[in-house]
């Protein structure tokens, strides 16, 4: 959803205009890529809303990325409100997606609608996000009843890590009659958009072709409405393996890593501070 030309409406010279879930409809309408990538602080909010990235979501992923957790499982509600709170606050434009955590929305519905509400009015997020296809259908369609608009998201699914045995990618083969169920479940439950994780860039395809809400890819091939990314992997910050999806655009580690090797050097040296950066 480019700025220039984001809707059919105004353009970037007009001011921003904030992103909404008709426009990831209309989006889809007109053949208009989603962007979106995760963030968690005001800092890179703002960064990635003056780029013009269509939604942010503030994703349990934070667990890897921000708390230092090994997976996304001890996440809570707690850990991710001042998060989210912190990027709503930061943008003007993009869309602002809560990631709800395991085991705030397993239990039912209520307890789903609970976590949701508690994201919109402690937050500003403007949508949240939950994992599970057909098994979430209940707690999905609860949550939108009640006036909030819900993301999907299925395949590949981190929280439930354990259960599907690891990092395997979903809908090959006979698992694809299973994906097709899921999207279709979380569309008729009401859902405005579904995130599609490391699927077959054909299943993905197909998905995309069935449903008439957008599908947002996550390792999912070229054929989605839309693509998401954690952003500190495709910035260079991840350690270790990135996933064969990730194009890395920046080396940020290596930046910062020089950067905080040249600061030392001038403190050891006695360079730092200088004149110019000291008071009289």
């Amino acid at each position: 959803m480019s700025e220039q030309n984001p809707y059919g409406g105004a353009s970037a010279s007009d001011g921003p205009k904030r992103v909404r879930t008709r426009h990831f409809q209309n989006a889809k309408r007109d053949g208009i890529k989603i962007t979106g990538l995760t963030s968690y602080d005001q800092l890179t909010a703002r960064i990635f809303d003056e780029a013009g990235i269509d939604f942010l979501l503030v994703g349990d992923s934070a667990g890897n990325n921000v708390l230092g957790y090994e997976t996304t499982l001890p996440v809570t509600v707690d850990e991710l409100i001042p998060l989210t709170r912190a990027v709503a606050g930061a943008v003007q434009r993009a869309f602002v997606v809560a990631d709800m955590p395991f085991g705030s929305y397993e239990n039912g519905a209520e307890e789903a609608l609970h976590t949701a509400v508690r994201f919109m009015k402690e937050t500003g997020a403007h949508a949240v996000k939950l994992e599970g296809g057909e098994r979430s259908h209940k707690q999905i369609r609860r949550i939108v009843q009640s006036g909030i608009p819900v993301m999907a998201h299925i395949g590949y699914t981190p929280q439930s890590e354990h259960g599907l045995g690891g990092h395997i990618i979903q809908g090959r083969g006979e698992g694809l009659e299973q994906l097709l169920a899921d999207a279709v479940a979380v569309q008729e439950a009401g859902a405005f958009a579904v995130v599609l994780e490391m699927v077959p860039a054909d299943a993905a395809r197909q998905i995309t072709e069935r449903l008439d809400i957008p599908t947002i890819s996550v390792g999912a091939g070229p054929h989605t409405d839309g693509q998401l990314l954690v952003w500190t992997d495709w910035a260079g910050l991840t350690p270790g393996r990135i996933p064969k999806f990730v194009k890395q655009y920046a080396d940020l580690a290596g930046v910062l890593g020089a950067a905080a090797k040249a600061w030392q050097a001038d403190v050891s040296a006695g360079v730092y501070p200088g004149p110019e950066h000291s008071y009289e």
